[in-house]
């Protein structure tokens, strides 16, 4: 969400319309609430607190989950009638979280292999990766899929997601690194004059498709 204000409208609206919610957190980069779609994935909407105010420790960022102060989040609202209108135009996929399988061979794939910063690697049974300074652009747990197998075709939850290169050379260094590391992937050709992009799988199966110029994950 752009603003403390808008996670606050949007939890006086899940509270109206009694959704369900699993849980509310502060993150101390962030403020979150927590709920599931029909087909039970996961949602975080959350506000960031300023960069400058994120916890470290020896430059790491050091993220926690501590208890949401629910009656100060609403406080936001004591002098807003307005009425709801959806969504704010500004508020934006920040981040992902994937449950894997085994830690250290997804932490090598999003690390090693696409290029991602690790941020926080101390947080029990997760990892932490972003570019460009972020808290994290994707999150990685075993909590409870420590070795288990990828889901049969047809599941519901995650099949794909994208990720924005900055240009078409860091598109063919990723493919460079993908035929060093014997990784397959697919290369799905331009159409109308637009960029080529690249679809390769994580260790448990999810496509990661590498867009040129599309705007769809990173911050």
């Amino acid at each position: 969400m752009p603003t403390r204000k808008d996670l606050a409208r949007h939890l006086r609206r899940l509270a109206e319309e009694r959704y369900p919610l699993q849980g509310f957190a502060d993150h101390g980069v962030s403020e979150a609430i927590y709920l599931a779609d029909p087909d039970g994935n996961g949602i975080e909407l959350y506000v960031d607190r300023p960069a400058d105010a994120w916890p470290r420790t020896k430059g790491e960022i050091e993220m926690f989950t501590k208890a949401l102060d629910l009656e100060d989040l609403l406080s936001e609202l004591e002098d807003d009638r307005s009425s709801w209108t959806g969504i704010h135009p500004d508020a934006r996929v920040g981040h992902i979280h994937l449950q894997v399988s085994d830690l250290k061979k997804s932490g090598a794939f999003y690390h090693d292999v696409l290029g991602y910063d690790i941020t926080q690697k101390n947080f029990p049974g997760a990892l932490f990766l972003a570019n460009d300074g972020y808290h994290h652009h994707i999150g990685l747990n075993s909590w409870s899929s420590k070795g288990t197998v990828p889901a049969p075709k047809g599941s519901a939850g995650l099949v794909r997601f994208s990720i924005e290169t900055l240009d078409l050379i860091t598109l063919r260094h990723l493919q460079v690194q993908f035929l060093h590391k014997a990784i397959p992937f697919e290369e799905i050709p331009s159409e109308n004059n637009s960029m080529p992009s690249l679809v390769v799988s994580d260790p448990d199966g999810i496509e990661v498709e590498i867009v040129v110029q599309q705007r769809v994950l990173v911050n």
